[in-house]
């Protein structure tokens, strides 16, 4: 990744705790508390929904949608490293999801693309919806978001028309090639993204505590969220990238637990 060409191939292999004040309220129409009897219903728009079973009201996991694209595996890693972050808070849970490819497959040949896995599914922009909060991530192409990702972005029109993503928290976590291929400058320019759907950025700032200030080994990852280098596509993601990733999947189920306690 970073360069301009994306990600490279690699081989398979506690927060301080949030701000003690209160987030501001997101949107009022994504989190209305609705009581459904039966097992079998659900209504996943609504982050406080209840089901009552054998007379007990069960609080429904608040969901984070991982979302991601990852041509040759690192921001894959990232995404899985942190969903268990997030599975790791109480009443989280983190849903792994990829962005269509927009690449022809005698294109992906030619680039050596790996298959995907098959257990992670695309997402179609319906379900955006049904998430209380996002991790997005994505490779950099000249310091920007890959054009997938931006691709899927772009296909949210309608989303935006009704403003359906508005008060949402997200975060974002990228892959670069060089340490000065975008670690910064790919989450900056994905931030419109957000704006423009009127979300809420989160970035995981210096909470990493002593991992963000150590300069004996190179690492990706900054104030804006959790990265990767790639290097020429031999280098694999370090213990201290993968810590972060984590780190990262907590502090946002941390965020998203506050929101749906204060709405």
């Amino acid at each position: 990744m970073g360069k301009g060409g994306g990600c490279v191939p690699s081989k398979q292999r506690a927060p301080k705790g949030v701000s003690d004040k209160d987030p501001p309220t997101p949107n009022p129409e994504r989190n209305s508390t609705v009581i459904i009897s039966g097992q079998s219903q659900t209504q996943s728009i609504n982050t406080t929904t209840t089901q009552v079973q054998d007379g007990l009201q069960l609080p429904k996991k608040l969901k984070i949608f991982i979302v991601f694209y990852s041509t040759y595996g690192h921001v894959e890693i990232l995404a899985k490293r942190m969903k268990k972050g997030v599975d790791s808070i109480e009443g989280v849970e983190g849903v792994l999801y990829r962005v269509p490819e927009t690449l022809a497959p005698d294109i992906l040949e030619q680039m050596r693309v790996p298959p995907k896995d098959n257990e992670v599914p695309l997402i179609s922009v319906e379900e955006l919806v049904e998430a209380d909060g996002f991790l997005f991530g994505f490779p950099t192409r000249y310091g920007c978001m890959a054009a997938q990702m931006k691709a899927f972005f772009d296909s949210t029109g309608r989303l935006w028309e009704q403003q359906r993503l508005a008060g949402v928290p997200a975060g974002f976590f990228v892959s670069t090639g060089t340490q000065g291929g975008g670690q910064e400058t790919t989450a900056w320019t994905a931030i419109t993204q957000l704006a423009h759907h009127g979300m809420l950025y989160v970035p995981i700032g210096y909470t990493f505590g002593a991992g963000m200030f150590k300069m004996d080994s190179i690492r990706g990852g900054s104030p804006y969220g959790a990265g990767v280098f790639s290097g020429d596509g031999t280098r694999e993601p370090s213990d201290t990238e993968l810590s972060l990733a984590e780190h990262q999947g907590k502090y946002m189920a941390g965020i998203v637990k506050r929101f749906a306690k204060a709405s």
